[in-house]
């Protein structure tokens, strides 16, 4: 009889301690990979960027589009423009040569009307 009744009581402070632990673990590992939650198509439906990729010949518009300014800019507008964004993307810097390659033209495209 005593016998049994310590052996429930181990078994109960087992499953408490092994209920305790999961639950630590469980909360450290969802706050550790929260930033892999998978995007819907919902979640992009406001969004400020511009969906889809790059057209076979830049237009005026998608130039725009990439320096995140209007087609009729200034010159000044687009040289700031460039810059900046050119400072983020930049080769040298662990940018995509490709996008720098893109954000260059979008720029001569732009200062070439002017």
């Amino acid at each position: 009889m005593t016998t049994g009744i310590i052996l429930a009581g181990l078994t109960l402070a087992a499953v408490g301690f092994a209920g305790r632990y999961a639950f630590r673990v469980s909360k450290q590992f969802s706050e550790k990979f929260q930033h892999l939650k998978i995007p819907t198509s919902s979640s992009f439906a406001n969004s400020k960027y511009y969906k889809g990729g790059f057209e076979p010949k830049m237009t005026r518009r998608e130039a725009g589009l990439i320096l995140g300014i209007s087609p009729s800019a200034t010159n000044a507008k687009i040289i700031e423009s460039y810059k900046r964004i050119m400072v983020l993307n930049h080769p040298d810097r662990g940018g995509s040569p490709y996008l720098a390659a893109k954000i260059g033209e979008a720029k001569d495209l732009l200062s070439k009307g002017k």
